[in-house]
């Protein structure tokens, strides 16, 4: 069969059309396809690692923008960055809108004084009880009820006591004798019964036998417990009642243990009572409780307080300040401490915008500053604000925190003394020397207090043993290092 060349020359055109239509779509492809991901930009030299929101650090970002998180600009990480003691940098026209703000760490003195909650109590030991003398029947109970107040001498019931009637008709009968020996035995017989002097007396001077008595209270206060009724039967040694004296009251004051070390048996204590505002009254620690509160990490020290006119009435509420002079210590704010239950950290601001984290070694707290014992140095700058996001940070660059300096003994340590003296009192981590004079402090031979370094160094000691100790001042509290019992001589 023929083709005509017409048409063939018209198949041909159209081959050459396609070809030239898919290399014109192979071109637009390419043109619309995706770049092939460029390395990280750099800036001013800086290799740009990635872009992040410092509010979420952990999402990072390809290529700089806005923040999807807030409304705020994303900011580059350099690879320069990322070493492990360079810390993190903040370019410093950010730093403020962070909320970044910054404090020195200064010397200054930290006052000692302790403030916590108590509750008022009866004093413990201004507590009487009152019991029967002798077997017998309850006549007459008069008018008195638990909680009431009532003065010494008061009368809490009439009893009938049969067995003390025959026994005071045989001392009349003796007495009559006049035989001073069988007098003075029978009266002595009376009183190995039970029966008071002045009831003794009393059947004396009547010569009659009393087999009524009427039981008073020995001392004034609050009834506790109230167990006698009209008509009842009492045995020999049954308690009747129980008198709390009011002479006198405790606060139990609610100490942190973080700060139980600072309190002491005889401390001064100032206390105010949400039932007399403007009014303070004066008292001092009596005895500090052996055992902590589980629930609430406190230790119970026991504040005695005088009661003039019986206004402190236990389960009021008080607040009590134990007295102490104020410290040198070296200080930061409170805010700038961070605690990780591990150790405790402060965030440090260094030059160019850097901030790194440094571990401390914190000790006493009040108000609003923080003693810092190691790990800083005085005019050092420290993050006051905004630390926990720099931490976070710092955290996930992989930056180590700079450890507290290891020092020399001598150097750590502040200068000890060394003299002998008596031991008057131990107890816990309180020990309570008569010492010799100390010249190198211009001390003389005085009673006062010390804490140990360590409880075991009071082991095989006693009070009254003659010892040689050697302390020092650190924080400006007087320290037991080393103390040994010295030989007395035979």
């Amino acid at each position: 069969m023929t083709i005509p060349i017409t048409r063939v020359r018209l198949a041909a055109g159209g081959m050459v059309l396609l070809l030239v239509g898919a290399a014109a779509g192979y071109g637009l492809s390419k043109l619309n396809s995706p770049a092939t991901p460029a390395p990280p930009s750099t800036s001013a030299g800086r290799q740009v690692l990635y872009w992040y929101d410092p509010m979420v650090p952990s999402q990072r970002f390809d290529k700089p923008g806005k923040s999807p998180f807030m409304d705020m600009q994303l900011v580059p990480k350099y690879a320069d960055e990322a070493g492990a003691d360079a810390g993190v940098q903040i370019d410093p026209a950010r730093i403020q809108s962070l909320g970044v703000r910054l404090a020195k760490a200064e010397p200054g003195r930290l006052p000692s004084e302790i403030t916590a909650p108590g509750v008022i109590d009866f004093n413990g030991r201004d507590l009487v009880v009152v019991q029967a003398r002798a077997a017998g029947f309850v006549q007459r109970v008069h008018a008195h009820a638990p909680g009431d107040i009532i003065a010494a001498g008061a009368p809490l019931a009439d009893v009938l006591v049969p067995e003390w009637g025959g026994a005071q008709t045989e001392f009349l009968a003796v007495r009559r004798t006049g035989d001073a020996a069988l007098i003075a035995a029978a009266r002595q017989r009376l009183a190995l019964l039970g029966m008071p002097a002045g009831l003794i007396a009393s059947v004396e001077r009547s010569g009659r036998p009393q087999t009524v008595v009427r039981i008073t209270t020995p001392g004034g206060g609050v009834i506790r417990t109230l167990s006698v009724r009209n008509g009842m039967t009492v045995s020999q040694g049954q308690t009747l009642a129980e008198i709390s004296g009011l002479g006198s009251v405790w606060l139990n004051v609610s100490v942190p243990e973080a700060m139980a070390g600072q309190v002491r048996p005889g401390q001064a204590v100032t206390v105010t009572l949400t039932a007399f505002p403007g009014e303070q009254f004066a008292g001092r620690v009596s005895a500090i409780l052996p055992e902590a509160a589980a629930e609430s990490r406190t230790l119970t020290a026991r504040v005695e307080l005088l009661n003039r006119g019986g206004r402190l009435r236990p389960g009021m509420y008080g607040q009590a300040t134990f007295a102490g002079a104020a410290s040198p210590a070296l200080l930061v704010p409170s805010e700038a401490v961070i605690r990780t239950g591990r150790r405790t950290l402060v965030m440090l601001a260094q030059p160019e915008g850097r901030f790194r984290p440094a571990e401390v070694q914190v000790g006493r707290e009040a108000g609003d500053q923080t003693e810092i014992l190691a790990g800083l140095q005085a005019g050092e700058q420290v993050v006051a604000s905004g630390q926990f996001l720099l931490d976070s940070e710092a955290s996930l660059a992989g930056v180590q925190a700079r450890p507290i300096p290891s020092t020399s003994p001598a150097a750590a340590r502040p200068t000890a003394y060394e003299t002998t003296g008596r031991i008057e009192r131990l107890q816990g981590r309180s020990i309570t020397l008569s010492h010799q004079p100390v010249p190198a402090l211009q001390w003389p031979a005085m009673t006062m207090s010390f804490t140990l370094a360590n409880p075991t160094l009071a082991e095989g000691l006693k009070t009254g043993d003659q010892v040689r100790f050697a302390f020092d001042q650190a924080g400006g509290v007087p320290t037991v290092r080393r103390i040994a019992k010295l030989d007395t001589p035979r």
